[in-house]
């Protein structure tokens, strides 16, 4: 173990639900609190906050300073990090460049979201400043509507059948309902899937994962920190990355094709020195269902246009050829905005350590996690390793 290796030394988490009696920082405070039944944890040196819409939804910014002081940790460097859907992944990747640097031994990466202080078209509005202002926003574009526009363009260009993406939806309740912090564990057929309520054509309810509150915790450290010697499994950073595209779509020489997909995981898996094919769990931003085929693609796991049918159980189901999400993923777990990639991580990091109960993988050894600003605006891309 060398002492310039990143390791997660402790994880915690929360239930993702609409937690509408507990404050911002209350949430936060909730999942330091599991974080600390894992290690002893004082003052970490930074705090790295992943948020997208306290100042909108909660009017509230300067959340990083607010937050560190809740925690009794007054005098740490602390910041917030907004890269929309991507931002946990973006708050992890700074505390990795930060302990890479040798200027801090220790980080905590808290992602902390709570839609529930607003309600309605506040909602709406608080999710279209993820899109371009002046180009998608402003006339009437939202991330749900451009999703469709997606979809519709993915369902024409390849001549796919109208339920395509059942698959993709139906693995996410199935492992949501062995996910004891998932907003929704329970399972769905393919006949619920077929007659639910349309939202954007052809996006149906099970399509859309639910907005919703929650907050996770990872505490990080470089391999000579004194944490480590408290720790028999450890949990290394094996890769860190981030890339960027347009925001706009309309900007891209090609909507379907996710560049920022492909560089960030291209990047992640020769620093870590690994294939595609050694990795043990995918855990992707499918925060709608059309997503993933599009990520399977632009990654290079599949063919364009064939992307839709690994959403069937013998490919990506939890005993499938490329496991995806096994704790339910954006869709079953919940969408809790900013604190999604830390969501991921902390999956992740549980199913190293084989503690992902009912969802256990067996023996799994690398897992590659992505968190996506939008449909491939950013990329965040971790790998994680169990030594």
């Amino acid at each position: 173990m060398m002492k310039d290796e990143i390791y997660i030394a402790a994880v915690g988490q929360i239930p993702v639900q609409e937690h509408w009696n507990t404050s911002l920082r209350e949430l936060a405070a909730l999942a330091i609190r599991a974080l600390k039944q894992e290690c002893q944890l004082g003052h970490p040196d930074s705090l790295f906050l992943a948020n997208m819409f306290a100042p909108n939804l909660s009017n509230q910014a300067h959340l990083a300073a607010l937050i560190a002081e809740y925690l009794g940790w007054s005098g740490i460097e602390a910041v917030t990090v907004e890269a929309g859907g991507a931002s946990g992944g973006a708050a992890l990747r700074q505390a990795v460049l930060a302990l890479r640097s040798g200027m801090v031994d220790s980080a905590v990466v808290l992602g902390v979201e709570k839609f529930s202080d607003k309600i309605g078209a506040d909602i709406d509005v608080a999710l279209a400043t993820t899109l371009d202002a002046d180009f998608e926003s402003m006339h009437g574009l939202t991330p749900s509507a451009q999703a469709a526009l997606i979809a519709r363009l993915y369902f024409h260009k390849y001549s796919i059948p109208s339920n395509a993406l059942a698959g993709f939806a139906i693995n996410a309740h199935k492992n949501g309902a062995g996910n004891p912090f998932a907003m929704y564990q329970k399972a769905i057929s393919e006949d619920t899937y077929l007659k639910a309520e349309m939202i954007n054509p052809p996006l149906n309810l099970f399509d859309i994962a639910p907005n919703a509150d929650g907050a996770a915790a990872l505490f990080l450290v470089r391999g000579d920190h004194p944490a480590m010697r408290q720790i028999d499994q450890k949990i290394k950073v094996s890769a860190s990355t981030l890339s960027t595209d347009t925001l706009a779509l309309h900007d891209r020489r090609d909507p379907l094709d996710w560049r920022t997909v492909r560089w960030s995981i291209q990047k992640a898996l020769e620093q870590a020195n690994l294939s595609l094919a050694e990795i043990d769990l995918f855990e992707l931003h499918d925060q709608f269902s059309i997503y993933l085929p599009i990520i399977l693609e632009s990654a290079g796991i599949v063919t364009p246009g064939e992307g839709w049918k690994l959403g069937a159980d013998q490919w990506t189901g939890l005993s499938g050829r490329i496991p995806l999400n096994s704790m339910g993923g954006l869709k079953a777990r919940g969408f809790p905005g900013g604190a999604s990639g830390v969501y991921q991580a902390v999956e992740a990091v549980n199913q190293l350590l084989g503690r992902a109960g009912k969802n256990q993988l067996a023996h799994p050894h690398h897992t590659l996690i992505q968190s996506l600003g939008g449909p491939g605006a950013t990329a965040a891309t971790h790998i994680l390793s169990c030594e």
